[in-house]
């Protein structure tokens, strides 16, 4: 996991491009997350670090949180989040150092993991996507019921785990490979195309994302290759290699066979013949 932020996520809305088309974005409010603890292998097992959101009264929390964001000589905040980064990410981080905007850049591709909406008690038609049953011929009062859903004798009951009805949402959710449109500095808030879990105001992590991708602009930024006019078939190189290269032609030339034209047996020969 590499490291990332928590933000809140503000609504939907759009913006243009250069091109003037439309691009459905999501806004995210990312306020300067504080490091509260690095974890290291020695002490605590393994390699981490925890990141403090937003801010809370010190009379909302307990004697122990109090005395943890005290140690960090940092202010009490909404909750705390663990990130595992690469060693190479953590250099330089140290406790009570605020982390901003300048950890992610326009074009890169990151995973946003929130909590989705809450849908509350659904049938199986919502839930699992079943098919209705019949409107009419003799139906009554069964046209979204599941049916069936155990047995007659063997087992006799319902197996766990089958899809029924039941509560529908408000579980972690993650959508992978968003691009970012767009760095809000100034407003401490970033625009991801697409949509992300959760309601407006909820929760959400932010960290790059996890299937390699590299960000539009570092593609762009390669050399430049020749235009197909200006390139050089294999023949012609190979051309001007046997034109540069004098000691390659004389070993094709001391290469060369000799074409003789066979003798034809029928033919008289003139060897014995008086002059």
């Amino acid at each position: 996991m590499s490291l990332g932020m928590i933000g809140q996520k503000a609504g939907m809305t759009r913006i243009f491009d250069a091109t003037g088309i439309s691009v459905p974005v999501t806004v995210i409010s990312v306020q300067p997350n504080l490091i509260t603890q690095i974890k290291t292998l020695e002490k605590d097992g393994y390699k981490a670090i925890q990141v403090s959101y937003g801010s809370k009264k010190e009379s909302k929390i307990n004697k122990a949180l109090s005395g943890h964001y005290k140690k960090a000589s940092v202010s009490p905040g909404k909750g705390l989040v663990e990130f595992r980064p690469t060693d190479k990410e953590m250099e330089g981080l140290e406790v009570g150092k605020s982390l901003d905007l300048s950890l992610f850049k326009e074009g890169e591709h990151v995973d946003v993991t929130g909590t989705t909406i809450g849908k509350g008690f659904q049938g199986g038609v919502k839930r699992h996507h079943f098919k209705t049953q019949d409107a009419t011929h003799g139906n009554s009062l069964s046209h979204r019921a599941h049916g069936s859903t155990g047995q007659c004798q063997d087992p006799g009951r319902v197996f766990k785990g089958k899809k029924m009805a039941g509560h529908l949402g408000n579980i972690q959710n993650t959508i992978q490979n968003l691009v970012i449109v767009k760095i809000l500095a100034d407003e401490n808030a970033i625009l991801v195309k697409g949509s992300i879990p959760g309601h407006d105001g909820s929760n959400v992590i932010v960290k790059p994302t996890q299937k390699k991708y590299m960000p539009k602009k570092i593609l762009t930024d390669q050399p430049e290759t020749p235009d197909n006019n200006e390139k050089d078939t294999k023949k012609d190189l190979e051309a001007k290699l046997d034109t540069n290269n004098p000691e390659k032609e004389v070993s094709n030339k001391s290469t060369e066979k000799k074409i003789t034209t066979p003798k034809n047996d029928k033919e008289p020969s003139t060897d014995n013949v008086e002059k």
